[in-house]
Order: structure tokens, then sequence, then C-alpha cells
């Protein structure tokens, strides 16, 4: 979860350690509960639970192609550059600081992180060799794998930027469940738990709306893109259609 401490608030924070961003945008009480929303995950032996590692177990094979490479890249990648294709513009912090900053505040993890911690369901390669896109670290391990914090964040990034680019908003929307989908090729989360944090972001994104605060900073994102259309610079069209092309075919 991404955090950030308002000027105005620089002692309390230092004395209480840094607010949750999500925070700045909800207040406890505007926080849905995701344990009553989000569906359980799937029971040990069930169907459901079976299908998630089969999807695993057939998704390695798609380590060394383009799809993992961009699953790789999805891990730490920042969302002006995840989504430059799908907006047909890179932007950056310092050519729309409203927009990046509204990007940068915005956070599942008031939903994502109790539900988390409520199943702690271990993540998809624990007890394998089989290969996945980031490094093993106890950190990963330690942290469960339903819902996926990654794939609700992207979702929600995506509902933002649609609304501040609804011609491109199939596009987007379209690279924000591929992102989601890239945890599964990359091997650290299940079918069930993208699918579960996509939902998660959709709640996110859904209570948003009544925020007063979160509301200002999306009408300065798009005074800030409304006066300057142009502004960015066109994405690589080659890595684009390399994108695109790997992309496509659903991965499972």
């Amino acid at each position: 979860m991404r955090t950030r401490c308002a000027a105005a608030l620089l002692l309390i924070c230092a004395a209480t350690g840094p607010a949750p961003a999500d925070s700045l945008y909800l207040a406890p009480a505007m926080v849905p509960d995701g344990l009553r929303i989000l569906p359980p995950p799937p029971a040990p032996g069930s169907p459901a639970q079976r299908a998630d590692r089969a999807i695993f177990a057939a998704t390695r094979r798609l380590r060394d192609t383009p799809r993992w490479r961009i699953a790789t890249a999805d891990v730490t990648n920042a969302p002006l550059d995840r989504y430059a294709c799908a907006i047909d513009r890179h932007l950056t912090p310092s050519i729309a600081p409203a927009l990046a900053h509204l990007l940068d505040t915005i956070g599942t993890g008031a939903i994502v992180d109790p539900v988390k911690t409520h199943y702690h369901v271990p993540r998809p390669y624990l007890g394998t060799r089989a290969p996945i896109c980031q490094p093993r670290t106890a950190h990963l391990a330690a942290n469960g794998d339903y819902p996926s914090g990654h794939a609700a964040n992207g979702w929600l990034e995506g509902l933002v930027l649609a609304q501040l680019f609804p011609h491109r908003a199939t596009a987007i929307l379209a690279r924000a469940r591929a992102y989601g989908e890239s945890r599964v090729i990359c091997g650290v989360h299940s079918a069930s738990a993208v699918t579960a944090g996509w939902l998660a972001g959709s709640v996110t994104f859904a209570a948003l709306q009544a925020s007063p605060r979160y509301r200002q900073d999306l009408d300065a994102a798009a005074r800030e893109l409304a006066a300057r259309p142009v502004s960015g610079t066109a994405p690589n069209a080659r890595q684009c259609r390399i994108e695109a092309a790997a992309l496509a075919p659903r991965p499972f």
C-alpha cells in the first residue's frame, strides 16, 4: 500500500507513523467491509481450488515468452508507464503532476488487507519448484494470496484513468484486466485471488466517488489534462504493437 504524509501533518505522522494513502480519501467509516463483500476463497479440495491449481500449472509454460516479460515488468512498473499504450500518451509526473498525485494516493489496502489477514491463503507457488517471475522472498511468502492487491490496485487505476480518458476506456480497462492476469502468469497469485482483486478495486472505486477530496483531486487532474491535451510523448509504436500481440491471447 502506498503511503504519504501531508506537510501539515508532518509532526503527527512522525509520531504515529505514516498514514495509509487510502485514508487521505476514505475515512474509516467510508471504507466498505471487504470481508462481507468479497466471496471467500475456494475451499480446500473444491472444484474452484482445483481449477486454480490447473491454471497455475498451465501458465508455467509461458515462461520466457513476451507475455511472461510483460508480467515481470508489471511487478514494479508505474501506472503512467504501464498504461501509455492504452491512453496513447506517455506522461510523466513532471508533465502531469496532478494525475501522478491522484494515482499515487488512491489505493485498495483498506479493503484488501483485512481480507488477506483473515484468510491468509498460501500463494500458489509455495511448496513447488515451479518458476515465478519475481524473487521468492520471505515477505512475498508471508503475504497472503487472496485477494490480489496488485490486481485490485491495477483495476482501480484503470477505472480512474477511464474517468479521465473516456475515449480510451476500452483500451485502458483491457490493460487493467491484463495487469491482473499478469499476477497469475507470474505465479504469485491464483486466478480466484485476481478475480477477487478486481472486485475489491471496483468496490474501492465506488466508495471514492463519495469522497470530496478524491473528487477535488480528480477534477484537478482533468483540468490539467484539458489544459494540455497533447502533452506528453507518443508511446513507442513498435513496443505497443508487441504488447498488443502478447496480450491478445487469453492466458487462461
